[in-house]
């Protein structure tokens, strides 16, 4: 009977050190997080509408409020207008210079008719030379004319594709009165309000997909060369009083460099000061929560 009792008391005890050097039951420990990105404001001025809440749920390139863009709209507006003025003056060229050309048609009808008189005696080479000299004299007109008003489309053109690029930047900038999630998630916390004055990089909301997680575990140095990229895992997420549920992860990321065990984070072996950090990526069934603890058994 005594020995029944010490056999007894010895696997209890066995137990005990079995359940410390282990007390997870999981070959690493650690917690759950995501990608968060904190959204800011692009532009200077007072929150038009800002209509989301935490706990919202975006998709990338929703509209979530607007920031007050009147001054920017009536700039665009003047620059518009100044644009439709550029381009009414404008010259056309070929318009300009057309009565010339006709002249110049006339002018050598005239030499062809004044050749054939001289050819016959019927006129004589001062006529002739005088009808050259002058359609010498026109064709140096139209060509002044034509660069004057070449220069002049030029100089217009580029003030018209400088205002172009007024014009797009203050688009570029109306744009940025637009807050818009960059990504598809669900807001964790929003930072502004309606009404209030938003400045360049003052922080509206924060953003996550909660749709896929990651467990950051850690891991000994003895556990490395169990572990690789891509390798399939088992994920637990750990809800205590012993229930937790099971996914399937892919090792997406593992740390090249030791750390010191996170005094909330238990190991295999306590004794194992500096550990490595790897990522679990997981795919998210709306039960899991951020910062809660997890397991995985590779």
């Amino acid at each position: 009977m005594r020995i029944d009792r010490y056999i007894s008391i010895i696997a209890v005890a066995a137990a005990a050190m079995s359940c410390g050097a282990n007390r997870s039951g999981y070959d690493a420990e650690g917690y759950f997080e995501s990608v968060e990105v904190t959204v800011s404001s692009e532009a200077n001025g007072r929150i038009l509408s800002f209509g989301i809440d935490e706990g919202d749920r975006l998709e990338a390139g929703e509209t979530a409020g607007c920031i007050d863009s009147v001054q920017l709209y009536l700039t665009r507006q003047q620059l518009l207008m100044t644009s439709e003025s550029v381009l009414k003056n404008r010259p056309d060229v070929d318009m300009q210079v057309k009565a010339m050309k006709e002249q110049l048609k006339t002018m050598e009808k005239e030499r062809q008719r004044v050749l054939n008189m001289f050819n016959d005696g019927a006129a004589t080479q001062k006529q002739l030379d005088d009808v050259d000299a002058g359609i010498a004299v026109l064709k140096v007109q139209i060509e002044a004319q034509e660069s004057a008003l070449g220069n002049s489309v030029s100089s217009l053109d580029a003030q018209s594709s400088s205002i172009a690029m007024q014009i797009a930047q203050i688009d570029d900038k109306l744009a940025k009165c637009r807050i818009v999630s960059p990504v598809s998630g669900t807001v964790l916390a929003k930072y502004a309000e309606a009404g209030e004055f938003a400045s360049v990089g003052k922080p509206l909301f924060k953003i996550a997909d909660l749709d896929k997680v990651f467990l950051r575990a850690y891991v000994t140095s003895a556990q490395l060369s169990e572990i690789r990229l891509g390798q399939q895992v088992k994920v637990f997420s750990d809800y205590g009083k012993g229930y937790s549920r099971e996914y399937d992860g892919t090792v997406v990321w593992i740390s090249d460099q030791s750390e010191f065990t996170p005094k909330n984070i238990q190991t295999g072996d306590d004794r194992k000061n500096l550990v490595y950090a790897i990522k679990v990526a997981v795919r998210n069934d709306g039960l899991i929560k951020l910062g809660m603890y997890g397991g995985v058994e590779f």
